[in-house]
């Protein structure tokens, strides 16, 4: 079997940022260089022994590390990070998941959502501070990937769940219940500004941007594919941006093996064939944007 380097580099350094742990920490422990470990997630060859001692520092498994079968992911940042890998070469990209797509929401959604992912995480949970830390990850890598997205313009058609369009108006971007009258009116209106915004981006009929409304009910789990030539990557995550967002529990899954691929696309061809398009999703919306107001 025939590995790519540069992907395995790729994963090492997602899930290194995942860890917790600085490029210092991770050399001292396993005996090498933090220039050494750079490399290494550049794609530079490293012996089977390093890869060995880092999956088990980074809680890995080595085929995961690899890249055989299936990559378990259980830390938003490792994901968020791994999203960012596979958009930055991906020519067309698929979304399902609610209720709103990241690459497709407004500067002020990128801004708040700091201050709501920080609310998500409770205030008794034992290791808060590191739960906290990774919410500056995620956030930095989320910026990148818009910087990507906005640099590269890849195709994307992202399909949304009109119930969690509804729910995200009613209730707003929060991150947690128990927030203040005054707040909850500011994030609902933060939610209202992004939905319009969906309206405009749909109205806009962009080449390479293509909006579907699905009514009917979607998978409770998102996923996103990325597809590269002839090469196509799915991934399913528990993580949510967004509504009551998640970046704290659950286990994400990348793979490239045709059947899972073949599968979910079956899913977004069938979803796309009812979702409501073009003016009468906008119609849609706006409708849905004057229910909620009322």
């Amino acid at each position: 079997m025939s590995f790519r380097y540069d992907e395995i580099g790729l994963r090492l350094k997602a899930f290194r940022l995942g860890s917790g742990l600085s490029a210092e920490e991770i050399g001292q422990r396993i005996g090498i260089s933090r220039t050494a470990l750079y490399r290494f997630e550049k794609g530079e060859l490293a012996k089977i022994e390093t890869l060995e001692k880092l999956s088990d520092l980074l809680d890995v498994s080595l085929p995961t590390l690899l890249g055989v079968g299936i990559e378990y992911i259980p830390s938003a940042p490792t994901y968020f990070e791994r999203v960012r890998q596979l958009e930055e070469k991906a020519e067309h990209i698929v979304i399902l998941a609610g209720p709103l797509s990241f690459l497709l929401a407004t500067a002020k959604f990128e801004t708040a959502l700091n201050q709501v992912l920080k609310e998500s995480i409770p205030d008794d949970l034992p290791n808060r501070d590191r739960v906290l830390s990774d919410v500056d990850k995620v956030i930095e890598i989320l910026h990148v990937r818009m910087e990507n997205y906005q640099r590269r313009r890849p195709s994307v058609v992202n399909l949304i769940s009109a119930i969690q369009i509804e729910n995200f108006l009613t209730h707003g971007l929060v991150g947690r219940v128990g927030l203040s009258n005054v707040t909850l009116a500011e994030r609902r209106e933060l939610a209202r500004l992004e939905v319009k915004h969906l309206v405009s981006l749909i109205k806009e009929e962009s080449m390479g941007t293509q909006i579907g409304l699905v009514t009917d009910n979607l998978p409770g789990t998102g996923f996103m594919l990325f597809r590269q030539g002839d090469r196509s990557t799915l991934a399913i995550t528990p993580f949510r941006l967004g509504e009551n967002p998640n970046i704290r529990v659950g286990v994400a899954m990348v793979t490239s093996a045709p059947e899972a691929v073949k599968l979910h696309e079956k899913v977004v061809q069938e979803a796309w064939r009812t979702a409501i398009k073009g003016t009468a999703a906008a119609a849609y919306l706006t409708n849905l944007l004057d229910k909620c107001h009322a």
